[in-house]
């Protein structure tokens, strides 16, 4: 089947956000695709600061992208936009680099009213990245996810639902590019 990156723009490793792409993942991958996480805050912070092209993990990072079928991009909602973290590492893909990959918008907020950050912040940046194959963004509150002592995740009912669907739709629009 299709190969998937999952971009995590988030600055921490263990947040509720981490509990939906395992999620996420892990019914990508019960569906035959290969799955790949790429945690932003796992790249080196000089080298994304300071725009470090040619550095190993920055190119690593985008060969993963380059050679994904579809990518699902998310981050947590700080100050009605998407993260820094996540903002620098667009900065680093190619001017044409999300060009015919099927995208997957993800968002986590503490309200509703950071919905449209998906719309109006996070999709023109993708758009100018040579994204046209943009879904419908998905938007948890983060009251929706509950982590665990232990670790693992609750998730609620009503946002698995709406990740199986959105999910499905995805998988059939990756399904269909990868047949062609």
């Amino acid at each position: 089947m299709g190969k998937i990156v999952i971009i995590s723009g988030n600055p921490s490793k263990s947040s509720r956000l981490k509990g939906v792409l395992e999620f996420a993942a892990s019914r990508l991958e019960n569906e035959g695709f290969s799955v790949k996480q790429l945690e932003v805050v796992d790249l080196p912070a000089e080298d994304l600061l300071h725009a470090k092209f040619d550095s190993p993990a920055v190119k690593a990072a985008n060969a993963l992208v380059a050679q994904a079928d579809a990518l699902i991009i998310a981050t947590p909602v700080y100050k009605a936009s998407y993260t820094g973290i996540l903002k620098v590492f667009l900065d680093l893909i190619p001017q044409k680099g999300l060009e015919n990959k099927k995208i997957l918008p993800m968002a986590m907020g503490g309200t509703t009213a950071h919905l449209l950050m998906l719309e109006y912040a996070l999709k023109p940046v993708l758009s100018v990245l040579g994204a046209t194959h943009i879904e419908q963004g998905i938007f948890i509150l983060d009251s929706q996810v509950k982590r665990n002592d232990n670790g693992t995740f609750e998730i609620a009912e009503e946002v698995t639902s709406r990740l199986t669907a959105s999910l499905a739709t995805f998988m059939n629009s990756i399904s269909k590019k990868v047949m062609v």
